[in-house]
């Protein structure tokens, strides 16, 4: 009789809106220790002839490619609907 009262009262208990609420903060703080503290999430090093170059640009001209800027857009094309966007802040020079 005893583990029947035992029993009713703990399902009783569990359902209480706050043990709830516990029960999921501890999984998703379980969860996020785990995503973020990983072996997966390690500091990946670089090689020295990868780290050389801080742009894809500088190791396309490292490796003797030409970096172009692209075609003028068409005379006939319509201009574009809504509001003018920005000036570019660091316009590339060729």
């Amino acid at each position: 009789m005893t583990n029947g009262r035992f029993a009713n009262s703990m399902s009783t208990a569990l359902r209480h809106p706050g043990v709830i609420a516990l029960i999921v903060a501890g999984v998703t703080i379980a969860a996020m220790l785990i995503v973020d503290h990983g072996p997966w999430n390690r500091a990946k090093t670089q090689p020295a002839h990868v780290a050389m170059y801080a742009t894809t640009g500088e190791a396309a001209r490292a490796a003797g490619a030409k970096v172009l800027p692209t075609a003028p857009r068409s005379p006939i094309e319509p201009a574009r609907p809504g509001p003018k966007t920005s000036p570019v802040v660091n316009p590339v020079t060729p």
